[in-house]
């Protein structure tokens, strides 16, 4: 008799474990006899010690109902870091037989589902599972942008899924695009029924029924750029201060202020002092709460952010209004270029409108605004931007892009869509916008041009 085949779904976010709820209930993996089902929690916060694990957020009981047994990460790996460690090739059949006797695993075959897998913890367990097959699932708008590293080919070849929330409908990703992995969305209505179960379960949270209580219509997205190193901790607390001095100018007279999950633990007194100022009612939530549940729950007038992925849940599965405020900054702090958030700030610049600015009520930037969804021209435009970001951030991996990104700049660079591009990244990749490319001199410290050269001189001496 076959033995029954084992799925390990690694999460490291509850809005992740809702996204896998979802799809397990949609029937994605088939029903619950096809495998015994293990959710492995992650918590990859520069410091975990400092921020509530997966474990202790409002609602989990509910989302580990769908699995057979809970895994913690960090404990079967501690004292290492999960952002921070893989295990070398040649150690990982002993940490396979470790982690198949420890989990109770036995020889039965392992498939995975992980985020992220171009990086660990979901590299770790590619690395120790190797002969595993691999589903990789987006709870997020990183989905949309491309892959950030170029994989192996012995993981490629084991890549044959890609799940994601359709957060910006009718947006393909261009995540994986590059190995031909088929992009399947998660039906909106079974993640909605999970956003509705978090939200009920929330209900025990004392600091969000009080916040409910004051009826808040306004909500802002704390984010944690600052522990990113984009922002300064000063630049980081100013974001937030305007995004209640506008909310306050928008004339919203009670606030939630909710923090990311994974942010460092304490805010600036400033914001509470403004909010006096102001003469406004104010509610910092940085308890264990998905920002959904506020939605749900609160059912808020206008959500504020800069990019969070948040905005557009409350825009496209709650038909909140949203605007954005930093964008322009983050575009241009974001290092390198091909900085995995650059495509999620590209996204949420183009569709929301700006919070200090009048409201949108025609163009792309009515699309978020008024709570409504992106109509298909506006996607249609959003498409060509994001492969054209896409292509000069990876243009190695899609090469096909090239001609497409080309004619999109000459068409629609301008002194507005210049603030998502670079002009020397333009340069390096001859297209249109960039500058004169550099002369002989100066490309003989260029590791690319002394490559070339070599293989051309290499040519040369052949022929002779």
């Amino acid at each position: 008799m076959r033995p029954t085949p084992t799925q390990v779904f690694q999460a490291s976010t509850l809005y992740g474990a809702a996204t896998l709820a979802a799809a397990l209930d949609a029937g994605l993996f088939g029903g619950p006899a096809a495998a015994r089902r293990v959710l492995l929690v992650c918590n990859n916060a520069a410091v975990p010690e400092t921020t509530p694990p997966l474990s202790a957020m409002r609602g989990f009981e509910r989302i580990a109902t769908r699995f057979d047994q809970v895994l913690d990460w960090n404990d079967t790996i501690r004292p290492h870091h999960p952002r921070g460690w893989t295990p070398q090739p040649n150690d990982a059949p002993v940490w396979e037989r470790m982690l198949r006797s420890l989990w109770g695993l036995g020889d039965t075959p392992v498939s995975l589902v992980v985020e992220s897998v171009q990086v660990s913890p979901a590299k770790a367990l590619t690395t120790i599972f190797a002969e595993s097959d691999v589903q990789v699932y987006a709870d997020g708008l990183m989905s949309y942008g491309p892959t950030r590293d170029r994989l192996p080919q012995t993981l490629g070849r084991r890549l044959h899924r890609f799940l994601h929330l359709d957060l910006v409908p009718g947006l393909r990703p261009l995540l994986l695009s590059e190995l031909d992995v088929e992009p399947v969305a998660v039906p909106d209505d079974a993640f909605l029924r999970v956003l509705s179960e978090l939200g009920e379960a929330a209900r025990s949270d004392p600091a969000l029924e009080r916040a409910c209580a004051d009826r808040p219509t306004a909500v802002l997205l704390g984010q944690y750029l600052a522990a990113l190193d984009i922002l300064t901790a000063d630049e980081e607390d100013e974001l937030h201060l305007r995004m209640l001095r506008g909310a306050v100018a928008a004339g919203h007279r009670s606030i939630v202020f909710k923090a990311h999950p994974t942010a460092p633990w304490g805010h600036s007194r400033a914001l509470a002092e403004a909010a006096a100022e102001a003469g406004v009612t104010l509610r910092v939530l940085d308890g264990p709460v998905l920002a959904e549940a506020v939605f749900e729950r609160c059912r808020p007038q206008l959500v504020v952010g800069c990019f969070s992925t948040a905005l557009l849940t409350a825009a496209t599965y709650y038909g909140i209004p949203v605007a954005r405020t930093g964008t322009e900054l983050l575009l241009e702090r974001l290092t390198p270029y091909q900085n995995s958030n650059r495509v999620p700030v590209t996204i949420v610049d183009f569709l929301a409108p700006e919070l200090s600015g009048p409201p949108a009520t025609t163009g792309p930037r009515a699309a978020l605004g008024g709570g409504r969804r992106p109509a298909p021209a506006e996607v249609a435009a959003l498409s060509e931007l994001v492969r054209t970001v896409g292509y000069c951030m990876q243009s190695e991996h899609h090469p096909a892009l090239r001609d497409g990104a080309a004619a999109w700049l000459r068409a629609n660079l301008d002194d507005h869509t210049r603030r998502y591009f670079k002009r020397r990244r333009l340069t390096a990749l001859a297209l249109p916008g960039g500058g004169i490319p550099p002369g002989p001199r100066s490309l003989r410290g260029n590791p690319v041009a002394r490559r070339v050269a070599r293989t051309l001189r290499a040519r040369e001496r052949a022929r002779r």
